[in-house]
């Protein structure tokens, strides 16, 4: 038995910018507009949380306001399971992207799944944190408009077949 039968052979980039540009067309900044929207949807419940835990803290004469060193850690375990479930979920798109008509893929166009969503969040915090203009000036310097964290575990952003099939119409 050869290698390649063993290994099977590599598979292709699903998606080629220079034969269907639509799935690419207008991709960066519906990403942006995602990423605002998403984060509009974690923080509002960490918002009302602390909230509700300012209120609770008249309430019980300060005690309640202990629970103000659980809001960071709430934090991140919200956004790791928002991520997870819906970036990794069947549509592979978080609800901004969703709205935002876009979705990510493995590179040879297989779905998302929950722990490569996680770790794709996870790396995109610590790669902006330490690198924060090279994340973004690397998507508009190859054309398949792949941020640094894409690139590294090896995920693509594309337009949904739905809107890269209206973009056809258009051409």
């Amino acid at each position: 038995m050869s290698d390649a039968q063993y290994y099977g052979e590599p598979k292709p980039y699903a998606f080629s910018p220079v034969s269907e540009p639509e799935y690419f067309e207008g991709v960066l900044f519906r990403r942006f507009v995602a990423f605002l929207i998403d984060a509009l949807i974690i923080c509002v419940p960490i918002g009302l949380a602390a909230l509700l835990i300012f209120v609770l803290g008249f309430v019980t004469f300060g005690v309640g306001w202990f629970l103000f060193g659980l809001l960071s850690p709430g934090f991140v375990v919200w956004g790791l399971v928002y991520t997870g479930l819906t970036l990794g979920g069947p549509h592979s798109a978080t609800i901004g992207m969703r709205t935002m008509g876009i979705e990510m893929r493995l590179w040879y166009g297989a779905p998302m799944y929950p722990l490569l969503a996680v770790v794709s969040v996870v790396l995109f915090w610590v790669s902006t944190s330490v690198l924060t203009p090279l994340v973004a000036i690397v998507g508009l310097f190859n054309s398949r408009r792949r941020l640094l964290h894409d690139l590294i575990i090896g995920t693509v952003v594309t337009n949904t077949e739905e809107r890269a099939a209206s973009l056809r119409r258009y051409r």
